[in-house]
């Protein structure tokens, strides 16, 4: 329980402000970003956190700190704190070269009988949720829209490839950064990643998840989009199956509704 991480890219900046520590951090008064997330009848907030580096230039971070906020799992039947799950999915995104959020501090403490966790995450200031670059999609020069289609899709196929069902991709769940002709993408919300256990099925899930809640793109981008996941330059019986498998996917849930 007390075995806390620390990134050595930030070891030295957090000790100059003397928050090299879990107590230090769980103390921090500081304004949350949002309501505070009171399901799993427990407490999780999120505030950011701006700190200066020697040079002056401030590096900016988010602290998430949660009590009794847990999740169940066969391995875990009493319950983990879910931050727990999210640090550890990070560390094996880390490991297989996925690109996601990056973590520089996390620990957890048993506090008068309750457990509590903290995770501290480097803030993606350079990137963009893809949602928000969804909304001003029609404004948006073709090759810009082009580098996010491939961005997005070579993330999603990183992902896939690595043997990880992200569970959650929406877009407001990819990040994004646009430079010059080039775009790059990262995600967050690793709470419900698993292991990529039922192969096609498993990937349909993932792209139908992005695929029905992306408003914006037209017929051809989504074309576009599945061929790069695919590492194709044309329609062939994979890809498809594959669109096949993500439209009756998306026909199962709306008949439900």
């Amino acid at each position: 329980m007390r075995d806390d991480y620390l990134a050595d890219s930030a070891r030295v900046l957090f000790a100059r402000h003397g928050l090299d520590s879990f107590a230090a951090l769980w103390a921090l008064e500081l304004d949350t970003v949002d309501t505070p997330n009171t399901g799993r009848g427990g407490w999780s907030s999120v505030s950011r956190l701006e700190l200066a580096d020697a040079d002056g230039s401030v590096q900016a971070f988010y602290l998430k700190r949660q009590i009794d906020h847990l999740s169940r799992s066969l391995r875990h039947p009493l319950g983990e704190a879910t931050f727990a799950r999210e640090f550890r999915n990070i560390r094996r995104y880390q490991h297989d070269d996925v690109p996601a959020l990056e973590a520089v501090f996390f620990g957890q403490r048993r506090i008068a009988g309750k457990a509590c966790a903290l995770l501290v995450t480097r803030a993606l200031d350079d990137h963009k949720p893809l949602d928000r670059w969804l909304a001003d999609w029609p404004a948006l020069p073709r090759a810009t829209r082009r580098a996010i289609v491939d961005a997005v899709a070579g993330l999603a196929r990183t992902l896939h490839g690595a043997g990880h069902l992200h569970n959650c991709l929406y877009p407001k769940h990819v990040f994004v950064r646009v430079d010059g002709p080039r775009a790059s993408a990262r995600l967050i919300d690793l709470e419900k990643t698993r292991p990529l256990f039922l192969g096609a099925r498993d990937r349909a899930r993932d792209l139908d998840a992005l695929n029905r809640h992306t408003r914006g793109p037209a017929a051809t981008e989504r074309l576009r989009f599945l061929l790069r996941y695919l590492g194709r330059d044309a329609l062939d019986d994979e890809a498809t199956r594959l669109a096949r498998s993500i439209l009756q996917r998306r026909h199962r849930k709306a008949a439900r509704r």
